[in-house]
């Protein structure tokens, strides 16, 4: 018990000044969670699936379950998605389900630009029996049980079929949870999201990816993720990242039809919390339906 709850105050210190919307180490598939303005940009059906074990070893460590599905619709230059995110964080866990609306414009045969909202409703709970409490009592360690909060976000996105970039703010309101007593038991902040990456052809069956992410989180230091990624005849994906100050990261994908994707990242941490775990894994599958037969060349995100 001295060790989990150890653990647990090792862990919320971490939270309080660098997570507060969920981690993703293969953010390049998983845009639509962070940028609204990507729904659609893929012109396919798009269904994504992703399960994160953060910083495994680690009692009461992030383990996060996201759902996605994002489309075009018809010819027109809307596109529209719906995800799901499931947060389980210690004593805490947190389910938020989105929708979007993208609005894309063409600006000439190569690039476009897309204009994304985001509404999200949160429904967060904390669960005090998890936690070993000296004053039982005392109101701000009282259960916190379905509290809904709304919120609203927006993005740009700008791209073409070997480049884009993108700005965000998927959440703008802060928000505070608080319990019965009116204690405030865990405060959301506004974070601002900036995003983008670029497709060189080394040959016809070599791509070489870098980008990068770029989170801004009020009262907590910038976090930015550098990754570079190969991709061998449009099928087997491997490459690296690196987290400021943070972590370092292996990645890999593989392409097992026009439909299929399925890729994996283990992330293993640079700071002294190395010590406290064994590293963290991200395992995602990607299916996609392919509405327009006229598309002939494979995104690389």
């Amino acid at each position: 018990m001295k060790n989990y709850i150890y653990n647990l105050l090792l862990l919320f210190g971490i939270l309080s000044y660098s997570q507060q919307d969920s981690q993703y180490t293969q953010y390049m598939y998983n845009t639509i969670n962070v940028n609204p303005a990507y729904a659609g940009t893929r012109e396919t059906f798009n269904i994504f699936v992703l399960h994160r074990n953060q910083w495994v070893g680690l009692d009461g460590a992030p383990v996060t379950n996201t759902a996605s599905v994002n489309t075009n619709v018809g010819d027109s230059r809307f596109g529209v998605g719906v995800s799901f995110v499931n947060d389980n964080i210690g004593p805490t866990q947190e389910n938020g389900i989105s929708a979007d609306i993208a609005y894309i414009i063409p600006l000439n045969g190569e690039y476009k630009l897309s204009f994304g909202i985001k509404g999200t409703a949160n429904l967060y709970s904390l669960d005090a029996n998890k936690l070993s409490i000296y004053q039982q009592n005392d109101p701000e360690f009282q259960s916190l049980n379905g509290k809904l909060s709304p919120n609203f976000g927006t993005g740009v996105y700008f791209y073409s079929d070997k480049f884009y970039v993108g700005a965000s703010v998927p959440n703008f309101n802060k928000t505070k949870y608080y319990n019965a007593d009116e204690v405030s038991i865990n405060t959301k902040s506004v974070n601002y999201y900036l995003l983008s990456g670029y497709v060189f052809d080394f040959s016809q069956s070599v791509k070489f990816k870098p980008s990068f992410l770029a989170k801004i989180d009020e009262g907590a230091p910038l976090q930015l993720d550098v990754n570079a990624n190969f991709m061998f005849n449009d099928k087997f994906v491997i490459g690296g990242s690196y987290r400021l100050e943070s972590a370092v990261s292996l990645l890999a994908g593989f392409q097992f039809s026009n439909s299929w994707f399925l890729g994996y990242g283990y992330d293993l941490e640079t700071t002294k919390l190395s010590n406290y775990n064994s590293g963290s894994h991200e395992i995602f599958l990607r299916y996609e339906f392919f509405k327009n037969t006229k598309i002939s060349t494979p995104r690389f995100f």
